[in-house]
């Protein structure tokens, strides 16, 4: 297993700084007075291609070798993973396949596409995506990019918490959504070497709580296919995760399905951002342990913005 140090996340944050943005930190006094605390809302909603995987992506295709980008990039993804990938080899000018889960919101599919990716269809389990992905690698050859499990992709995604340490001083802890665990590992990368002191806090969907429940465990446990409305947070732990996260998580934390969609909504009334409900899912813990957190400053990393307006959840 290759980890990822702190040098390759250097080498990643000046070899994409030219294809993704440095997002805002927004605060907002209301939420604050709410929870009893300070939240730093980094929104990398308003990142290119609208999610922070525009990180990870762009470190993986822009650090192939001329002769591996010629037979192109694949991945499997139900969505933003596969959205960024897309933006990502269309800026390198090299061909991207996306196996998804055919229940993937259709604004997420039609993202992809938008980029000039190509979309394979699959199940909504994690068994068969796995298996329709082999396929698609099999024929084309393509270099695969994990949406997670990729030392490239950890590398890249380390670089948000990076310029959170850069924006906000004093912080006691970040709080970051957890699925497979790319954006966790990259922040624990990122702050075991800049910030050491402060804790890190994963927050999960309870109806997808196979993190929290690894955790608890001390191994990875793996669900196949949760129901939850935080499609992004669906996928389990692996190996690479799993080593990030038992050493320098301090705790992960669930939230219930109608308080992610209250957190989302939240955050559209008093900050006018539009989030997707894995982004919200940080703020939700947050509300509900708000003993935990008074008093202090927190980060919260906002994932990604791409949400279908046709479909929001408490429409």
């Amino acid at each position: 297993m290759e980890i990822p140090t702190f040098d390759d996340v250097l080498a990643a944050r000046a070899r994409i700084a030219e294809h993704v943005h440095v997002t805002p930190v927004m605060t907002s006094s209301y939420i604050n007075a709410l929870v009893g605390a300070e939240l730093f809302f980094k929104c990398e909603n308003l990142q290119k291609a609208g999610a922070f995987k525009a990180r990870g992506a762009s470190n993986a295709v822009f650090g192939l070798s001329d002769a591996q980008a010629a037979k192109g990039v694949a991945t499997h993804s139900s969505g933003n993973h596969g959205t960024c990938l897309s933006y990502a080899a269309g800026q390198r000018g090299i061909p991207c396949t996306v196996v998804m889960p055919r229940t993937a919101p259709q604004a997420k599919k039609d993202a992809v596409r938008g980029y000039g990716g190509r979309v394979v269809e699959c199940e909504p389990s994690t068994s068969s995506r796995e298996a329709v992905f082999a396929e698609v690698v099999a024929a084309s050859g393509a270099e695969f990019v994990h949406p997670y499990n990729d030392p490239r992709v950890i590398a890249g995604q380390a670089t948000c918490s990076m310029e959170l340490t850069e924006q906000v001083e004093g912080l006691d802890a970040v709080v970051a959504p957890i699925g497979g665990g790319g954006m966790i590992s990259g922040t624990c990368l990122a702050l075991s070497h800049l910030a050491p002191g402060v804790k890190i806090y994963a927050a999960e969907p309870k109806q997808a709580d196979d993190a929290a429940r690894s955790f608890k465990a001390g191994h990875i446990i793996a669900d196949d296919a949760p129901e939850t409305v935080a499609d992004g947070l669906k996928v389990p732990l692996k190996e690479l995760t799993w080593h990030f996260v038992q050493r320098h998580v301090s705790d992960i934390l669930t939230a219930e399905e109608d308080e992610i969609v209250e957190a989302m909504k939240l955050i559209w009334k008093r900050m006018k951002l539009v989030v997707e409900p894995s982004s919200a899912v940080p703020l939700a813990v947050i509300l509900k342990n708000r003993a935990l957190f008074r008093g202090k400053r927190i980060g919260l990393i906002v994932t990604g913005g791409n949400v279908d307006l046709d479909k929001l959840p408490w429409m």
